[in-house]
């Protein structure tokens, strides 16, 4: 039987980065290149660069006019002009021509009177030096342009060029190896099988190198073999300057990466108090840096951006640098492990002058929890985490000015969010959603963490949508409901619907899997569950929570399920078969005085635009006849 690699250490994420920095003196040494000023761009200063020339090289005109001797201008007033002669008295020049001694000022073209091809009037006095560039008024010969260790920027270019500078010295482009492992693993474009998982860290680390000043060369996939790797890594420690390996890096059977690497060199951590990402191994070998890093999506990227991102740094003369930190209200209660520093992927938006970070999926293959997310709220080691309404600080990548332009929702999903979030996003406005379920949308709206709250909620006593839970909840508060869309809500099934199914009564006979508790969905299922006389524990999968009807979807199409309640459009989404129960409004509250913000004004004008119309229309089970209409509650 394999043995499992039960040896990972809890090293803090300070500690295993200082240790690995420490382990790599006097290899981590950049080396250096000429190349021409105008291939610069982006490029890092290997040392400070020095003017060869001045600019101007010459006392320049300013302006276009004419050169005169500034003291033979006295007295021009509108009452008494003076009138000058050419090539005694002037000399008409461009701007950055040449200025000869004696004269010493220019005067602009319009506000001179030409009398003659000869002779000129002006109607104010000139003084000494007046529109003349001197000698070296933008650069002196021999003063520093560029400091050392400088990315060159479009505008150092032009500067570069006019001192006299066409070639500088500046760090070499790092050479990074990137090697992906595993037997599960196939390229990006085939068809995976079951069991075989698309390869896709690799070429996101690529992408990361290149933004990190270095080049990448990613080979191709490495079986698991502990032979095969270590003739990879050892090829590649010759001709690059730092080498990953992607997967194999935690305790399982088949994790080769630390016993190779022990054999090639030294691990220096194997193991960090960082979650996700624990399992990175940070080893030297032949001189080299070499990283072992998680295969999980998030894990992946969190041990490149806190180990490789400053190894690479160092090699290509960058400074490594910290990402914006900001405040923000935590929308919903974040429980930690005393082991480890968690990083919880957060959407952040501004509301009533505070941000609101709202969290994400957290698990650490929730690759799509990266792509949505605007930061990470970072709960330290031997914290138990962060109670909801609390502040805590959050790590931005995305600019602030855009936080501040999103328009927060919170609440009930469906896929016309995403559809709105992209239309608003060519206007440079954005919108950022939190898919909790009605009931937990109109508490945070309650607690001043969203503009708006979409719902579904139906009354069981009147059948109505919407209004009575405004009253009830909000009680003797103005609010604004904005009328959203009708839309059909109903069990997904398998195309063809295998099974028969045909209402919820047969829902005890198959596997369902439900929204979360305050979800607009199952409280639709829980009325319908009443009417047909069906106790919601006779279902097998009731308790099984999914946080969208896509997830539903998903579930039902891989076979995880063989029933959901959803909404039409996510059934069609994934071309599955669909049981219609009934319709129900979708539509979304916010505080009267929001009505006023930008985005939300852009918010109701695409709710009413033909092209959201169109849209609808597309993804199909949707009305709109009243979209974008506000009705006043109170």
């Amino acid at each position: 039987m394999a043995k499992r690699n039960l040896y990972l250490s809890n090293v803090p994420v300070e500690e295993a980065l200082a240790k690995y920095i420490a382990a790599l003196e006097g290899h981590l040494v950049p080396r250096y290149g000429t190349i021409p000023v105008t291939e610069a761009l982006d490029r890092v200063t290997a040392r400070a660069v020095y003017a060869r020339c001045c600019s101007p090289l010459f006392n320049a005109a300013a302006m276009d006019g004419i050169a005169v001797i500034a003291t033979a201008t006295a007295g021009a007033a509108e009452t008494t002009p003076i009138t000058l002669e050419r090539g005694k008295d002037f000399k008409v020049v461009d701007t950055g021509d040449p200025i000869y001694p004696p004269f010493d000022a220019v005067i602009m073209a319009e506000d001179t009177v030409e009398i003659d091809d000869t002779a000129v009037q002006i109607r104010a006095a000139a003084i000494s030096w007046q529109h003349i560039r001197p000698i070296g008024e933008d650069v002196v010969a021999g003063e520093m342009i560029l400091p050392g260790r400088h990315r060159v920027r479009p505008i150092d270019i032009g500067v570069l060029l006019s001192a006299g500078i066409t070639e500088i010295e500046v760090y070499q482009k790092p050479q990074v190896a990137i090697f992906p492992t595993g037997n599960e693993i196939i390229e990006p474009g085939q068809m995976p099988k079951e069991g075989e998982i698309i390869e896709s860290n690799t070429r996101m680390f690529e992408a990361l190198v290149r933004e990190g000043g270095g080049e990448a060369k990613r080979f191709a996939p490495i079986p698991d073999d502990p032979a095969l790797l270590a003739k990879a890594i050892g090829t590649a420690l010759v001709d690059y300057d730092m080498v990953l390996v992607n997967a194999g890096s935690s305790a399982g059977t088949e994790d080769f990466t630390a016993p190779v690497l022990r054999e090639l060199g030294e691990v220096i951590v194997h193991g960090v108090a960082m979650k996700p990402g624990k399992p990175v191994i940070l080893a030297v070998a032949g001189g080299k840096a070499v990283i072992g890093i998680p295969g999980y999506p998030v894990s992946a990227y969190l041990a490149y951006e806190n180990f490789a991102a400053p190894i690479l740094a160092i090699l290509a003369g960058r400074r490594n640098a910290a990402p914006q930190v900001a405040d923000a209200v935590v929308s919903r209660r974040l429980v930690s492990s005393l082991k480890h520093r968690e990083y919880v992927r957060v959407k952040v938006g501004k509301v009533d002058g505070s941000l609101v970070a709202s969290p994400l999926a957290r698990g650490a293959g929730a690759a799509m929890s990266l792509v949505r997310a605007d930061g990470f709220c970072v709960i330290g080691q031997n914290s138990e985490g962060i109670e909801a309404g609390e502040t805590a600080p959050v790590e931005l990548y995305r600019p602030l000015h855009e936080i501040e332009r999103t328009l927060v929702s919170t609440g009930s999903h469906d896929l016309i969010l995403d559809v709105i979030a992209d239309i608003m996003a060519g206007s440079d406005y954005y919108m950022a959603s939190a898919h909790v379920g009605s009931m937990a949308g109109l508490m945070a709206l309650k607690r001043g963490e969203c503009h708006i709250a979409p719902i579904h909620l139906l009354d069981e006593e009147n059948g109505g949508y919407n209004i009575s839970w405004l009253r009830r909840l909000f009680p003797g508060t103005p609010m604004s409901l904005i009328k959203g869309v009708g839309r059909i809500q109903g069990l997904i099934v398998k195309k063809g619907n295998p099974l028969g199914l045909c209402s919820v009564a047969d829902l005890p006979s198959c596997r369902y899997i439900n929204r979360q508790r305050g979800a607009g969905t199952r409280l639709f299922l829980d009325f319908k569950l009443k009417q047909a006389g069906t106790a919601p524990e006779q279902i097998p999968g009731y308790d099984r929570e999914a946080s969208t009807h896509m997830a539903v979807a998903a579930a039902v199409q891989n076979g995880g399920a063989d029933a959901g309640m959803g909404i039409a459009s996510a059934a069609a989404a994934l071309d599955l078969g669909f049981i219609p129960l009934g319709a129900e409004e979708y539509d979304f509250v916010l505080l009267p005085r929001f009505l006023e913000l930008p985005h939300l004004k852009l918010f109701l004008a695409t709710l009413k635009s033909e092209g959201f119309h169109k849209q609808l229309a597309e993804l199909g089970g949707y009305t709109w006849e009243n979209c974008g209409e506000i009705e006043e509650v109170i």
